[in-house]
Formats: structure tokens, sequence, C-alpha cells
């Protein structure tokens, strides 16, 4: 199955899907050694496969645990440019699941995939601490402290977030 991460005029378009797994007051997050940030388990739908197939097979691919969706709980649209992709602009639309909790948690494996030839690794960040730590997105630090109802909307651009309602 193919990622949909597409090259158009000259950037990158890229549908990702993240899971927001909390144990414990907890948050599972990842991170690699080129990368200066945590971000979410997760990555891109593939094509012909719906976000939600996306975010199960991800997290059962990095963690060995099934795990199943309770909501949908935010969608991103985020601009950057990132090294790993030449510095060129890119588009991102990310949908975050907020999974269900299981018993199967303790069962934990880094079973990641490799980001450029480097290795990731999980980690159990305190939601409490989140302020002491950069995070991919940014506003996972004010947000997850209390989980919200609805479905936040957020557009990052230039380092610069705003929720949209």
């Amino acid at each position: 199955m193919s990622d949909i991460t597409l090259k158009i005029n000259g950037g990158y378009f890229r549908y990702r899907v993240g899971a927001i797994i909390i144990n414990s007051d907890k948050i599972l997050m990842v991170k690699n050694e080129s990368f200066p940030f945590y971000y979410s388990v997760g990555g891109c739908v593939g094509y012909n496969e719906t976000s939600e197939d996306a975010i199960l097979r991800e997290v059962f691919e990095e963690t060995s645990v099934r795990f199943e969706i309770d909501r949908l709980i935010y969608i991103h649209e985020n601009f950057f440019e990132a090294e790993w992709l030449n510095f060129s602009p890119c588009h991102e639309i990310a949908f975050y699941y907020l999974m269900k909790e299981t018993n199967e948690i303790e069962n934990i494996v880094c079973k990641s995939t490799v980001f450029n030839g480097i290795k990731e690794s999980i980690h159990w960040i305190p939601i409490l601490d989140l302020h002491k730590h950069h995070f991919y997105p940014e506003f996972f630090k004010s947000e997850l402290s209390c989980l919200r109802n609805d479905i936040g909307h957020f557009v990052t651009k230039d380092e610069i977030t705003k929720e949209r309602r």
C-alpha cells in the first residue's frame, strides 16, 4: 500500500493519522535521534485506506497491541518545512484519534519501523510534564490535560498554532 505523500509544485502534501494513547495519566509518544521532539504513534494513510483503518494498522505496527478507536479528537492542518523533506514546503492534514484503554497496555513493545534509517523508540510521558518537552504537535501540551468532548481543529503555520471553531 502506498502512503499518501504527494510531491506537488516543489513541495509535499501528506495525509497522516496519529494515536492518542493514555494510561495512568501518561501519553505514549515516539522519538528518534534525528528529531528534537516527541511525536504521536501513527503515520501516513495509505491510498484507498480510511483514516480509521490507517490508525489501527499504524498502532499495531508500532506497538504490537490491537487497540480500538474511542473517537476522533483533533484535526490538524500543518504547514511546515523539514530537513527530512529537503526543506521543501509541506502541507499536512492529520487526524488524531483517542484510543480506548486496553488491558494489554503492559504488552506494548516498540515494533516501530525505522524512519529514514533511524530507529524509533516509544516513551510514556506524564501529561503534567508535557510543558518540559518539545512535542509535535505543540497543542498537545495544552489540550491533553483536559480532553475535549468535541473535535478540535488546529492550524499551524510558521510555528504559530491557532484553534479553529
